[in-house]
């Protein structure tokens, strides 16, 4: 993009002049382009999820207190460079109204061929690289349904171990899966085919809309979870600065967190109140998790009779003697070869 490819062309920032940095939804002048802005904000709040997810990694994982800190930060990092930086390059590279990648979208086109990424290589005249592109979505598809299929399972496991779900999602294989809990994830991952017909993808949109809805309300939960604990660890006398790992801008930015999805929560289906955009189905899939999340919390509540517990009722300390005593005796295994040595150090390990 700055003039090293077949074109020799530096695009500098062209396309933010004409047509324009922001593309205009609904309506035209700056509440158009506002809407274009927060339609992008929707639409990036389904791939909020997986920073959180190598938390749930910490139970699995060989001497947490060194690797997970590691984890954290460069999980962090690495999505906030590449988010960023690849919505900058996409943004000088392609104008919002490509005919390329308009005519992609309308005409519903499988694989990567909506991809800005895609469109600016075949702008680029790079051939290879479209090719490149497609092999890294299916590696990306796999590597994502590999995670969510992990944390899924533990997650049901975990709630069947305390009485949230079936006894039968407590059971385990010789190797400690839970193996009933694999399936049942595995069998709701079949709602994927959804995608192959015209029909379905609207159902399929649908529960896109359920998820983004419940992985925004779920950020909500963990930040208000987090301000919970931090205000019990100063009631306590808690030291933050003495724990393995630190949470900076706190606690600002769970406010932020907790707050921003919160608003985005609601956000999230304001199409449907627009003039001429009513659905009822985009309605219900948009706002039935909303509705959902509080009768499941007060129900619970109400019929297990658990208590709300104040900040200086809450356990801090919980299983750390153990967790102390795990950490004093660990021994680092050796690495098998150079490569198995690469690879721990190049993701964090």
């Amino acid at each position: 993009m700055l003039g090293g490819n077949p074109l020799g062309d530096r695009f500098g920032f062209r396309y933010w002049n004409n047509p324009g940095s922001f593309a205009p939804l609904y309506y035209e002048g700056n509440l158009g382009r506002f809407l274009g802005f927060l339609q992008c904000l929707i639409q990036a709040s389904f791939t909020i999820a997986g920073p959180d997810y190598v938390s749930m990694a910490a139970g699995e994982a060989e001497n947490p207190r060194v690797v997970m800190p590691k984890a954290y930060n460069a999980v962090f990092y690495r999505l906030t460079t590449f988010f960023i930086l690849g919505a900058l390059c996409v943004g000088i590279n392609v104008p919002y109204n490509d005919p390329e990648l308009t005519a992609a979208f309308a005409n519903g086109e499988p694989g990567a061929a909506a991809s800005p990424y895609v469109v600016a290589m075949n702008r680029l005249r790079i051939s290879v690289l479209p090719d490149i592109v497609n092999a890294l979505v299916l590696a990306s598809a796999f590597s994502a349904g590999n995670s969510y299929v992990y944390c899924a399972s533990r997650s049901l496991f975990g709630m069947a171990l305390e009485g949230k779900a079936p006894k039968i999602f407590t059971r385990t294989n010789r190797q400690g899966v839970p193996i009933y809990c694999v399936l049942a994830v595995l069998a709701i991952s079949l709602l994927a085919f959804l995608q192959v017909s015209a029909g379905s993808a609207t159902v399929l949109s649908w529960f896109v809309s359920l998820i983004t809805a419940s992985q925004l309300i779920n950020f909500a939960v963990m930040c208000f979870t987090f301000l919970a604990w931090y205000k019990a660890c100063n009631v306590q006398g808690l030291d933050r600065s003495k724990l393995p790992y630190r949470a900076f801008w706190q606690p600002y930015a769970a406010w932020y967190g907790f707050v921003g999805c919160t608003i985005m929560a609601f956000v999230g289906g304001y199409t449907v109140f627009l003039p001429g955009q009513w659905s009822a189905s985009s309605f219900v899939f948009s706002y039935f998790m909303i509705g959902l999340c509080p009768v499941l919390f007060i129900g619970w509540k109400l019929i297990k009779k658990s208590k709300w517990r104040k900040p200086h009722e809450l356990d801090l300390r919980g299983e750390v003697e153990e967790i102390d005593e795990y950490t004093r005796n660990f021994v680092q295994a050796p690495y098998r070869n150079f490569a198995d040595k690469w690879f721990n150090k190049a993701f964090g390990a």
